[in-house]
């Protein structure tokens, strides 16, 4: 077993870290770190919890740390706000610790990669070159997660050449207490902050290669970002013109049998399918799909023949599990199969 912190364990992300991470199989939570006022409270009584289940009995009365505190664990999850994560991951990193991070503020940095394992596991590489004691290695924003999976069965066959998508995304993306409901009740917000470049840019470098330094992916996306009035589960539609000419079956047949590397390892938060394809006119919906795989699944449905593209498809997938903690954990489970852990 190797024991782990989270960093940020009071908000969304950090109670699903919480959850997720109970009786893991690798894994053990030993250290909770959360903002200097709640220092030395026990977690049941300082956490507003917000998710589905209970507080996992393994946490309740572990007690919380300052996030200027020592870390005691080499392996952290950080569930940090962006505003204050870099300094903080920065500092941990260059001692020696191990961060898988939520956080937007280093996925852009010359070599931190951002992971998907059943996408670019190739780029973990890229912590070589960090010239860190330790290393940073971050998950996509929450909308990019979902996306890149049938994106990456598609081109793998097909190539792509443009991708337009519109994101339909739940109040939960927004941490908690998130968007007013005033704001949001009966109505639908057609903006979210840096959401829409955040996506472009982390599409192309997830899809791209790494080779001394991280080459985009050479093709161009467009997309327009949504907060809707769903809890959970991002929705996104997604029309893509591929360089090969290709049936609507062929698409079909790409995504229902994708599987890569975290399916053959048979990794603990791995999912069996990491694509499950619906056939209802009427499917996928957050309701009804966002839970598919334990919440690492991507829902992929509507799939139609596009005159200006080549296929439209929608998608829905958890935002917090798949798009947030499960895709941290997942990443450090692949490395540890690999044997790249070493604590």
């Amino acid at each position: 077993m190797i024991d782990v912190s989270i960093l940020g364990a009071t908000g969304i992300v950090g109670q699903r870290f919480v959850q997720l991470l109970n009786n893991h199989p690798q894994f053990r939570v030993v250290a909770l770190f959360a903002s200097s006022k709640r220092k030395g409270e026990k977690y049941k009584d300082t956490v507003n919890w917000r998710i589905e289940g209970d507080i996992p009995e393994s946490a309740k009365n572990i007690k919380l740390k300052a996030l200027d505190d020592e870390v005691p664990t080499r392996v952290v999850f950080s569930a940090l706000p962006s505003q204050i994560a870099f300094d903080i991951e920065d500092k941990l990193s260059k001692k020696g610790h191990f961060v898988f991070s939520n956080a937007s503020s280093h996925r852009y940095d010359a070599f931190v990669p951002i992971i998907v394992p059943e996408v670019n596991p190739t780029h973990f590489v890229a912590t070589k070159y960090q010239n860190r004691k330790g290393f940073i290695i971050t998950n996509p924003n929450c909308s990019t997660a979902g996306l890149v999976i049938p994106l990456k069965a598609i081109k793998d066959q097909f190539g792509i050449e443009k991708v337009l998508v519109v994101t339909m995304q739940a109040i939960s993306g927004a941490g908690f207490p998130g968007v007013p409901a005033l704001s949001i009740y009966d109505n639908l917000i057609p903006h979210i902050e840096k959401e829409e470049e955040k996506l472009q840019l982390e599409t192309r470098k997830i899809l791209g290669n790494f080779a001394d330094k991280f080459i985009s992916a050479n093709f161009d996306i467009e997309s327009r970002c949504n907060r809707v009035a769903v809890r959970d589960g991002h929705t996104e539609v997604a029309f893509i013109k591929t360089k090969e000419k290709v049936t609507i079956q062929q698409i079909k047949d790409a995504l229902a049998h994708f599987t890569a590397l975290p399916q053959k390892y048979n990794l603990h938060t791995a999912p069996k399918n990491p694509i499950i394809l619906k056939e209802e006119v009427n499917r996928p919906q957050p309701l009804l799909d966002r839970n598919n795989g334990k919440g690492m699944s991507v829902t992929v449905g509507n799939i139609k023949q596009s005159k200006m593209f080549t296929v439209t498809l929608t998608l829905t997938f958890h935002n917090t599990i798949r798009g947030a903690a499960g895709g941290s954990i997942l990443n450090a489970e692949f490395l540890y199969r690999e044997g790249n852990l070493n604590v």
